[in-house]
């Protein structure tokens, strides 16, 4: 119950990482304030964290628009009372083309969703956090620090998470408040598998080779990482950029070829997860090939 107490904002909270990280702060003890796009199973995801014993309430509209912004942040002061940890877990990943083919509002979106809506989020919620001294959470991303070819615009915004992480959590640590960026690299959900994404069939059968632990994250080893850093026990954490990639952004070649079979399995888990690869649903999706 290392999060008892606490009150925290998850955005995008109805699929992948962001389902998780919803379920596992429950779990610790957080009441949990949850949004995401109507087009999103936000709702589903409060009330199975209520079914099991936990607190939730959802709140359904876009935070890149800066009245829904101020408008969640509101509305989750207004229902717990105080708001402990914002995690500005929300964004997207809709195509696949090469710079000169990257549609122009392809670029605008991602922009929107991946970076004007934390900003707008962190912008709101900092005065709530003054009052508590609380902390911030970012989804950043490994391609954030190695860049990624045809898709240059994703690994761009979350770069500049990176960055805005770390001078956040420099300005803000006078108040009391923390700030860090975890940085996921290709993570079981929507994204990285299936049909329908902007990744080729071709070009997802060599991810778990590409990673030396030889397989993809879960979205429940990443909550396990946002749940310590959201934690008192992180209390001299700030400015951090924790990279949860298998090993990927070290390595160098196709290290994950030589992981035996038996280690390629991911862990368990315990979460009763429902949405971790309903991310793309409703959204459209570009890919040039």
């Amino acid at each position: 119950m290392r999060l008892k107490g606490k009150v925290a904002i998850v955005t995008g909270a109805g699929t992948g990482i962001g389902e998780a990280i919803a379920h596992k702060f429950s779990r610790e003890g957080a009441r949990v304030f949850l949004a995401g796009l109507p087009s999103d199973p936000v709702q589903d995801v409060a009330a199975a964290v209520t079914t099991n014993g936990g607190d939730a309430e959802a709140f359904l509209g876009d935070l890149s628009e800066e009245d829904q912004a101020r408008k969640c942040v509101e509305a989750a002061a207004r229902r717990f009372g105080h708001i402990n940890v914002l995690v500005n877990n929300a964004g997207i990943f809709i195509a696949n083309a090469e710079t000169d083919a990257y549609r122009v509002e392809d670029f605008d979106r991602t922009i929107r969703a991946n970076i004007r809506a934390a900003f707008l989020m962190t912008k709101f919620a900092i005065p709530h956090l003054h009052k508590t001294r609380g902390n911030i959470l970012f989804t950043g991303s490994e391609a954030g620090f190695n860049g990624s070819a045809n898709m240059t615009p994703y690994g761009a915004s979350k770069s500049f998470l990176h960055a805005f992480a770390k001078g956040v959590a420099l300005e803000q640590a006078k108040y009391g408040v923390r700030a860090n960026c975890v940085c996921p690299g290709a993570v079981d959900t929507a994204w990285t598998r299936g049909p329908g994404g902007p990744l080729s069939a071709e070009v997802q059968n060599t991810i778990d080779g590409m990673v030396p632990l030889g397989r993809r994250g879960t979205p429940e080893e990443m909550a396990n990482i946002f749940a310590f850093l959201a934690s008192d026990e992180a209390s001299y954490i700030t400015g951090a950029l924790l990279l949860a990639d298998g090993g990927v952004t070290p390595a160098k070649g196709p290290m994950g070829e030589f992981v035996p079979d038996e280690l390629r399995r991911p862990p368990a888990g315990s979460l009763p997860l429902r949405h971790s690869h309903d991310g793309l649903h409703g959204k459209e999706v570009f890919n040039a090939k």
